[in-house]
């Protein structure tokens, strides 16, 4: 069993202390890794997500390392165990490149066995890590070659043997979640996939709707049908029928309230790497942001920054996975696929202004 003697990655700089104290009062795990809070009456250090009772703000002070809080004589929380921040992200870190680097999908045993973790332990730290299992990982991963094959193979079938599936079966399950239609579908650039799409006017401007028999595929601010066949150039599109004007009511509330369209149906296809980031974005609570190196952080990638911003650029959903919630490190505001003052305001009304 390799046990990982590995320092661990570095990770976005230290933020300022009243920004920590508010990381360890809301108990972001995606601070975790970033600094260590000292409480000077016990003498312990704590990451910021520790569960324990929060000491009193005069009682706290901060540094960006557990190597830091122990020289200047804290000792680390038995509860939460901040000295393994670094390795547990860091085997992550390692389990994926891992998992990228095999032919087939490796077990979980065998993954586990690599980066010197007990499965089902490794199994929970990978999901809290990235949103996804390493199963997950493995089968977006392996759709994501399909996806590629399928652009450069002469054949469906080649392109299915070629991303490293054993049968086609397993091929068309993986597609129908991760691409969103069947490879031959997706061959022919959407050919056979019905999309029934409308606009809706909004608060913050016109917005397009549209959506698959299983769920929305696209909404955006400003687009229009030209647009929607530029991205689904083979799909037969068709107006709206009530199940979508019913969903196109609760998209145009969802601007205004971000509970109200949480339960919506979706069929968006993504990398792994992408539905980790999405997955991510969603968890952020209404009125908070996180910076790109906090997402990168949080799906156990500290390294992908730039990578993560393109993730969340290539987000198909405005506003549902809420990719308007993610800004720079330096506090701007950063890109917005729908506008910078869109952005702004959507922040705004999160934090009721």
């Amino acid at each position: 069993m390799n046990q990982m003697t590995h320092p661990a990655p570095s990770l976005s700089a230290m933020p300022d202390a009243d920004a920590c104290w508010e990381a360890f009062l809301r108990r972001d795990r995606a601070m975790d890794g970033r600094f260590v809070g000292c409480v000077s009456t016990t003498g312990i250090y704590c990451k910021p997500s520790c569960a324990a009772r929060h000491p009193r703000r005069e009682n706290m002070s901060f540094l960006p390392d557990p190597a830091a809080a122990r020289a200047a004589g804290f000792r680390a929380c038995l509860r939460c165990r901040p000295d393994e921040i670094g390795r547990d992200r860091l085997a992550v870190e390692v389990a994926i490149a891992f998992i990228e680097a095999a032919e087939e999908a490796p077990r979980l045993e065998a993954v586990a066995a690599h980066v010197g973790y007990a499965p089902h332990h490794f199994h929970r730290l990978f999901k809290r890590e990235t949103g996804l299992t390493p199963a997950a990982w493995a089968r977006g991963l392996r759709a994501e070659r399909l996806k590629e094959a399928l652009t450069q193979e002469g054949s469906v079938t080649g392109a299915i043997y070629e991303a490293g599936y054993n049968a086609p079966s397993r091929a068309y399950a993986d597609a129908e979640k991760h691409l969103g239609m069947t490879p031959s579908a997706w061959k022919g650039g959407g050919r056979g996939v019905t999309i029934r799409w409308r606009t809706i006017d909004s608060s913050l401007g016109r917005v397009l709707i549209a959506a698959t028999e299983k769920g929305l595929c696209r909404i955006s601010f400003g687009e229009d049908e030209a647009e929607l066949r530029v991205r689904f150039p083979h799909a037969d599109l068709c107006p709206a029928d009530p199940v979508l004007d019913a969903m196109a009511q609760r998209v145009a509330a969802l601007v205004d309230d971000p509970a109200a369209g949480a339960d919506l149906p979706v069929d968006v296809g993504g990398t792994a790497f992408q539905q980790a980031i999405w997955a991510a974005l969603r968890a952020i609570p209404p009125g908070e942001t996180r910076s790109y190196g906090d997402i990168a952080a949080a799906i156990g990638r500290p390294g992908a920054v730039r990578a993560a911003g393109t993730a969340c650029g290539d987000n198909n959903l405005a506003v549902l996975i809420p990719c308007h919630r993610v800004v720079r490190s330096d506090g701007g505001m950063g890109g917005y696929a729908w506008g910078v003052d869109r952005k702004q305001a959507l922040l705004a009304r999160e934090n009721g202004e």
